[in-house]
């Protein structure tokens, strides 16, 4: 595979323009390569890649953001 240089701002561009599971798979494929790997069990890997497919295959419930805090802040206070 001959490798074709590319600016970060090009890359970037194009890497906007995915479907939104295109850019998940890419940004799990990049946090991964930041990563070595030493301290995540096998079985972690396993349910990571799992999530992220049912992410992509659209069968994951997700939760916005706000609605996430907002749940947070209710139960924190709570406790208090």
């Amino acid at each position: 595979m001959a490798a074709t240089a590319h600016s970060y701002e090009e890359l970037e561009g194009e890497a906007l323009h995915l479907s939104l599971p295109e850019r998940s798979r890419l940004a799990s494929r990049l946090l991964e390569s930041l990563d070595d790997g030493d301290d995540v069990s096998d079985e972690w890997l396993g349910e990571v890649r799992q999530r992220v497919k049912s992410i992509d295959d659209g069968t994951a419930k997700l939760i916005p953001h706000a609605e996430v805090m907002t749940s947070v802040r209710k139960r924190i206070s709570q406790v208090r």
